[in-house]
């Protein structure tokens, strides 16, 4: 008992030393930031203001969808509904007229999805063994294969149009959803064939050469070996062609008839109808409705696009 009150003297004692030394010593470890920097002032102030000019036309569109056209009338586009309704938003999809036409955006958004589903699976399958037969497969040819491919990427669309309304008139599918699936695949294969080659040239050279060792094949290497390690670049290449191919509206109304048109070609006609009253809570309805599928498939699997677009982008 006399050695613990010894201990707990001799520590009170040495405690005002100990502090003391500190104090003399000076602070220690890494030097803390001020919270409100200048540097910190500049970055969150530009971040702000970017985000509110794209945010700005998006509150607008929503206030506006939201508000009768009596309210509309009054003008003050920033203020918010007095009274919420969502006529508009039913008005936009099922019963907006188009000429003849009142089922509003209904039809062209089921033509939009029977349009984007099968393009996008088909351009993504073929690109993806075209980006590995040029990464690992190096055959007689290949380099001007990829070449050409690239060229064709940064050729306008503009340019193709009218020699592909020939070649699909002459096939028989000028004006189906079927020819400008074709379209949409074709086009969409020189970008993706780059990311998918630049992405499977980044993968370890060890795998596939251990895979030939051991007797494997082409198809046998690709569905074992390569596709279980593509999540990310496939993702990409879906986000990818899922937002091209959804807000498209040249191909849409060159390729199709009116019972085809895409949801894109159905909102301009919506919006730039001279027949009645100009709806602006329909339009402001419709556009975002339009909008919304290619927000979510973003929102859904944007982590998975950002490593994807930095490893297929920058290998290679």
């Amino acid at each position: 008992m006399s050695d613990i009150v010894a201990f707990n003297s001799v520590a009170e004692e040495a405690a005002p030393k100990a502090q003391a030394a500190r104090v003399l010593a000076g602070p220690r470890g890494a030097k803390p930031r001020r919270a409100l920097s200048g540097r910190n002032i500049m970055i969150y102030g530009t971040l702000i203001v970017v985000a509110l000019y794209y945010l700005l036309p998006l509150y607008v569109m929503v206030m506006t969808s939201l508000k009768g056209m009596p309210e509309i009338r009054l003008g003050n586009i920033f203020a918010p509904p007095v009274e919420i309704t969502f006529e508009p938003w039913v008005k936009a999809w099922a019963s907006a007229c188009t000429g003849l036409n009142c089922d509003g955006l209904s039809r062209g958004f089921w033509n939009s999805v029977r349009i984007t589903v099968p393009s996008t699976i088909v351009s993504i399958a073929i690109a993806s063994v075209n980006g590995y037969a040029l990464a690992n497969w190096r055959f007689k040819g290949a380099e001007l294969f990829f070449t050409i491919l690239i060229v064709g990427a940064f050729i306008p669309y503009q340019v193709m149009i009218y020699p592909i309304v020939i070649v699909l008139r002459e096939l028989g599918i000028y004006g189906t959803l079927t020819g400008l699936i074709i379209v949409h695949t074709i086009f969409g294969m020189p970008i993706l064939t780059l990311l998918f080659r630049n992405y499977f040239a980044g993968l370890p050279e060890e795998l596939f050469k251990a895979a030939r060792v051991d007797g494997a094949g082409f198809w046998t290497i690709y569905f074992k070996i390569m596709l279980p390690m593509s999540l990310p670049i496939f993702v990409v290449a879906m986000i990818l062609q899922v937002t091209g191919i959804w807000n498209d509206f040249l191909f849409g109304v060159v390729f199709t008839r009116p019972e085809y048109y895409p949801m894109t070609v159905q909102l301009n006609n919506i919006v730039n109808s001279v027949q009645g009253v100009k709806e602006y809570n329909v339009n402001m309805a419709a556009t975002i409705l339009t909008g919304a599928v290619p927000l979510f498939v973003y929102f859904v699997s944007g982590r998975l696009f950002v490593r994807g677009i930095a490893a297929g982008a920058v290998k290679g």
